[in-house]
């Protein structure tokens, strides 16, 4: 029986009924599973004109048909809210929307078997991920960097008639041991240094980390920090997965491993076709770069020996020697000094001890910063060298690590592109057809043969030509957001592969700061660099190659064959195209740049500490989070990570109260440098504005005044200005500041050690 009253659920209800009788819509509040401070408002038909015999008819068949409208209405708003936080102009730029790049391969498929069979005989894939399918082995391998394990390859009876494609290598090497690294009472103040020798499982790190497979940066820092013990004995007992958190190992001392290769028939590479068929092409499937021919076969040295780290008579090994590399152009600022200083402080450089043992088993690791001491585009005169230690003996940011207590883990060398490029033996015969366009990134050519050209004109012609400082031929650093150095970053894309091919080692760009020690990344022999954020491709700001590689050839090569390009993104088209992409692992953004993934709007549900929404915020951290640098200091500062990239900023200083080295009385001179440069910037401003302060008063009444207690213009560089800290340190100014305690000797390092300046 129905009846003319009104009903209502909720005296809300009815008046919203009444509110919207005569609307064509009416508005329904849904509860929000998951969230119950807050209720979905969403806008329904509104059955108010209708009598009221069918509308008490409707109001009882009304539920399904709200609940569907209002899975249709969140449906659609999650959809708009994905494309609006997934959209990225620089993302856009490189994934060029709908248009395919154009093919980069110029290397057969025999050629790039050649070169992973090179790579995986030299230990250089100390991994268990499968071979693409792609390369087309159809020949058992084994791989002596991976522990001794049954062959993948199934018995014949299971194999399909033709032939098989080999994915699936057979582990001949020595035994991993994974270890439980962690302190122990009562030295738990400080973590232990890894265990020398000791390798990271780069694919138990892959399992945990891998952004792609929906892993949270927070979670792959806990699981790096816990398996690197970094935990400082401070552990949280959590449930029996911390075991799993193992993913530092070492490899059983063996000096020869028993090597037995699978009898069986070897197999054609392809099938042979049928009487009357067309052969077919071994090169089915891969895709040659247009205009150009394939290349000859490619010529490979004698494959490295893997041998374990136990095995090898001396700390360090001659094939793997650890040398990080930095590039950097124009006059040494803070950027690199705080780059070194990080590498004093982290890693196990024995300025610790007075002696350096003879009978360590540690390799002591070296930084090498490679100087462009002028702009990218000019060529060193003959006594640039000479020139570029006087410069850095005078410079207050560099002139410290020349003391001879840094002489066997600091050297600074001068970088010489032809030099450098005479010295691939890939490219040294073909690479000059190509200087005029050396500028290259991403297919973006910057022509320096026109101004050459002119200046070379004027010289003999006896006239002058003005340079300007500024203009991209001639800068010399990035002095402003809007003066940035493009060519120097071109030249240092480049640079990197170059000084990893010749000399082995890692490359960082100058913008990392170094956050705790790499022992076991020198351990994994692979190559590798990381993710750029959201995207499938490399960032190469940290780069680790093997000298003289298979892996190098091919780039050097491809690179020769695509205009000498070697941005990062690039570099991903070489490696994709060529099925080469195992060989250069691309490691998650966790272990070297934790905050990019949350700059670029992702994992904002869970992040890491620190928090940050953009890079700026390591410079100048939010008044909402300006308690955190201070109160937890370096300990606090995404721990687990390996290393932190906080993306240019060159102009910024890290710590604009204190903008000089601040080394105390054994570095006195350099600081009390830095300090009148300081002043005579201050003082050459100030002049500018008095001029501009004049010329406007001369023309108009209201002039400029002086800040607040300042009566003249000499106040305002007056020294002790120079020591006003802000209330909330920066994180910037606190890493800083951290590491230069440590060089005054009034705090250990990260791992607890104090300086000993006595040598």
């Amino acid at each position: 029986m129905t009846s003319d009253l009104p009903s209502h659920s909720s005296a809300v209800e009815e008046k919203l009924e009444r509110q919207h009788r005569h609307s064509w819509t009416r508005p329904v509040s849904l509860s929000i599973p998951g969230v119950r401070t807050r209720r979905l408002r969403i806008l329904v038909p509104n059955a108010g004109p209708f009598n009221t015999l069918r509308v008490n008819r409707m109001r009882r068949k009304r539920g399904p048909l709200l609940v569907a409208l209002a899975c249709l209405a969140v449906f659609f708003t999650v959809i708009l809210v994905s494309k609006s936080f997934g959209r990225s102009d620089w993302g856009d730029q490189w994934q060029g929307g709908s248009t395919p790049e154009p093919p980069t391969l110029v290397f057969k498929r025999r050629d790039l078997q050649k070169i992973w069979k090179w790579e995986i005989a030299s230990g250089h894939y100390p991994s268990r991920q499968s071979v693409p399918v792609e390369i087309g082995f159809t020949e058992p391998f084994v791989n002596p960097a991976t522990p001794q394990q049954p062959t993948a390859l199934k018995p014949s009876r299971f194999r399909s008639p033709g032939v098989q494609i080999v994915t699936e290598g057979r582990g001949v090497g020595a035994k991993r041991r994974y270890l439980d690294i962690q302190s122990h009472p009562p030295n738990v103040a400080y973590p232990p240094r890894p265990v020398p020798g000791s390798v990271a499982d780069l694919d138990h790190v892959m399992k945990h980390c891998d952004f792609g497979k929906g892993k949270y940066v927070r979670d792959c820092l806990e699981m790096l920090r816990l398996g690197g013990g970094l935990d400082n004995g401070e552990r949280i007992r959590r449930d029996s997965k911390t075991m799993d958190w193992r993913y530092i190992y070492v490899e059983a001392n063996s000096t020869s491993m028993d090597i037995e290769e699978p009898e069986q028939e070897q197999a054609p590479l392809y099938r042979r076709p049928a009487p009357g068929r067309k052969v077919d092409d071994p090169n089915d499937g891969l895709v040659k770069k247009k205009g150009v021919d394939w290349e000859a076969s490619v010529s490979l040295p004698e494959p490295l020996t893997h041998r374990p780290a136990q095995s090898i008579p001396t700390a360090c090994d001659p094939e793997n020697p650890r040398v990080f590399h930095m590039f950097w152009t124009g006059p040494f600022t803070d950027k690199p000094y705080l780059a070194i200083m990080s590498f004093l402080f982290s890693q196990n450089t024995g300025i610790h001890l007075r002696e350096w043992p003879s009978d360590t088993r540690v390799c002591r690791p070296q930084f090498w910063l490679w100087i462009n001491p002028g702009p990218a585009a000019a060529v060193p005169n003959p006594t640039a060298l000479h020139d570029m230690f006087e410069q850095l003996k005078g410079n207050p940011w560099a002139s410290p690590f020349l003391h001879p207590r840094f002489k066997h883990v600091i050297q600074f060398r001068l970088w010489n592109t032809t030099e450098q490029l005479d010295g691939i033996a890939e490219i040294k015969d073909e690479w000059r057809e190509l200087q005029d366009s050396l500028f290259n990134s991403g297919g973006h050519i910057i022509s320096v043969k026109k101004a050459v050209t002119i200046t070379t004109s004027a010289a003999e012609n006896g006239t002058s030509t003005k340079t300007d400082d500024d203009d991209i031929l001639n800068r010399t650093g990035s002095k402003s957001s809007s003066s940035y150095d493009r060519l120097s970053v071109i030249l240092s894309d480049m640079a990197r592969f170059v000084l990893c091919h010749r000399f082995g080692g890692i490359y960082l760009d100058a913008d990392t700061i170094l956050l705790r020690d790499w022992e076991e990344l020198w351990g994994w022999k692979g190559a590798f660099a990381y993710r750029w954020s959201r995207l499938e491709n490399y960032n190469t700001a940290v780069l680790r190659m093997n000298k003289g590689s298979a892996l190098g050839t091919f780039l050097f090569r491809t690179a020769l064959k695509n205009g000498l390009d070697f941005h990062p993104m690039t570099v991903s088209r070489y490696t994709k195209d060529a099925s080469l992409e195992p060989l250069l692992l691309r490691l998650p953004d966790a272990l070297f740049d934790a905050a990019w993934l949350n700059t670029e709007n992702y994992q904002r549900d869970r992040p890491p500490q620190p928090y940050f929404t953009e890079f700026g915020d390591f410079f100048n951290t939010p008044a909402v989070n300006s308690a955190a640098p201070h109160a937890l200091g370096f300990h606090g500062f995404f721990r687990g990570s390996y290393s932190y990239h906080f993306h240019n900023f060159w102009w910024q200083p890290f710590d604009p109260a204190r903008n000089f080295p601040d080394l105390g009385p054994r570095f006195k001179a350099g600081e009390e440098l830095a300090r009148a440069n300081l002043r005579r910037e201050k003082a050459a401003s100030l002049a500018a504005q008095t001029q501009t302060h004049t010329r406007h008063a001369a023309n108009d009444p209201i002039t400029s005044e002086l800040p607040e207690g300042k009566h003249s213009y000499n106040d305002l560089y007056d020294d002790n200005d120079l020591e006003v800290d802000k209330t909330d340190l920066d994180w910037s100014a606190v890493l800083k500041r951290t590491f230069e305690a440590y060089i005054r000797g009034e705090r250990p390092n990260m791992y607890g050690e104090w300086i000993e300046w006595r040598i």
